[in-house]
C-alpha cells in the first residue's frame, strides 16, 4: 500500500548515489521524521502497515513470529541521545530504484546540495511484508520524494568557512 506523509523531515539522505550498509546491496535510503503531533501522517501509516501485516501473512507460516519487526519507531526511545528525533516517530525507507526528487512546485531537482539530510518534504512510500533469513516483519520501500522547504542541515561535517574562521588572520606570521 502507498501512502503520501504530511511534513516530514529528511535525514541520512543517501537518495543521489545508492550506498552499501554493512556489505549489503547498495540502495538508496532516507530516514523519514514524523512528527507526533502529525496525527494524519501517522493513521496513514499505521493503516498501511496494518494492510501489509495483513496480506504477508501467507509469508509468516504459523502466525506473526516473535521477533515480528515494524518500520515505524519511536524517536523519543530508539534516539533519545539525539535532540533531531525528540517527539517523532522515524520509518527507514529504501530502494534499489533512485527515488524522482521534485520541488514544491513539481519540478526535478538535480543539484545534489538542493536536498540534504535536514530539510522538510513529503515522501510517497509503499509498506509491504517480509520473511528471509530468520527475520520478518513490514518494510518501508521508497518511492519518491518532494522538497517543501529548507531546514538545518543535519550532519557532524563543518563547512571550510567554520574550520577556517579562526578570527587570527596572522597565524602565518
Amino acid at each position: 500500500m502507498k501512502i503520501i506523509t504530511e511534513k516530514v523531515r529528511f535525514s541520512y539522505a543517501n537518495v543521489w548515489e545508492p550506498k552499501s550498509i554493512n556489505g549489503s546491496e547498495p540502495k538508496y535510503s532516507v530516514c523519514i521524521i514524523i512528527p507526533k503531533t502529525d496525527v494524519e501522517t501517522l493513521k496513514k501509516v499505521n493503516a498501511a502497515i496494518a494492510l501489509a501485516k495483513k496480506e504477508g501473512l501467507s509469508k509468516f507460516g504459523a502466525g506473526i513470529p516473535y521477533n515480528f519487526k515494524t518500520p515505524l519507531r519511536d524517536g523519543d526511545v530508539d534516539r533519545f541521545d539525539d535532540s533531531v528525533y525528540a517527539g517523532s516517530y522515524f520509518i527507514n525507507a529504501n530502494s534499489n530504484i533512485k527515488p524522482g526528487i521534485v520541488n514544491k512546485s513539481l519540478r526535478p531537482i538535480v543539484e545534489q546540495s538542493e536536498f540534504y539530510s535536514g530539510c522538510y518534504g513529503r515522501a510517497s512510500i509503499v509498506f509491504y511484508a517480509y520473511n528471509a533469513e530468520g527475520n520478518s516483519g513490514i518494510a518501508c520501500g521508497l518511492q519518491n520524494l518532494q522538497k517543501l522547504e529548507e531546514g538545518e542541515m543535519l550532519s557532524s561535517h563543518s563547512s571550510a568557512e567554520e574550520d577556517f574562521a579562526t578570527g587570527d588572520e596572522d597565524f602565518l606570521n
